[in-house]
């Protein structure tokens, strides 16, 4: 190798090496599930990749800084967006009034059989005090609602804060593939 391959060389590993470090901050990130907070959606340990700087939608799910551990993130299905009413009524969502269906829940749902709905009774106005989702807020629920330490524990998230929207499992590899 002569001196100018050995440069162009040297500067093609610089710039994607510099191309990754960019990605990584700019554009997503390695996630990974701590709990069982999410099941069966997200299984404690698994590793996802987030998006950093989306569009948020009903049923994402986010990671941000969780507000009652300093240096923790959870990992959250976004359930009311700012103006949003939301209830929970007989293991039913109502938001804005309107029923919605969660098949990611289904599971869980039919491996109950206390009699005890999975998902208790609640609205925001008897949690918070407020009718709707505040402007700047979003509410958030764990997929598995019997321990998920959620919104309805530590109230609404800031938009701000979210760190990234959550899209595809990486490890283990027999569960890699787009999360819903």
């Amino acid at each position: 190798m002569n001196k100018k391959e050995i440069i162009k060389t040297i500067l093609f590993y610089v710039l994607m090496v510099g191309l990754v470090i960019a990605l990584r901050r700019f554009v997503f990130t390695p996630v990974e599930a701590v709990g069982d907070s999410m099941k069966p959606t997200l299984n404690n340990g698994e590793r996802m990749f987030g998006l950093k700087h989306t569009a948020l939608d009903r049923f994402d799910i986010v990671t941000f800084p969780a507000p009652d551990n300093p240096g923790a993130e959870y990992v959250k299905r976004v359930i009311g967006l700012p103006g949003d009413t939301v209830a929970y009524k007989e293991d039913q969502l109502y938001i804005n009034g309107k029923k919605y269906s969660e098949p990611y829940l289904d599971e869980y749902k039919e491996k109950v059989t206390d009699g005890l709905p999975l998902t208790t009774d609640f609205d925001l106005q008897e949690l918070f005090g407020e009718q709707n989702v505040p402007e700047g807020k979003l509410f958030v629920l764990g997929d598995n609602r019997r321990i998920s330490k959620d919104g309805r524990m530590i109230g609404m998230i800031d938009q701000d804060d979210i760190l990234t929207n959550v899209k595809f499992v990486f490890w283990p590899i027999e569960r890699m593939g787009k999360v819903e």
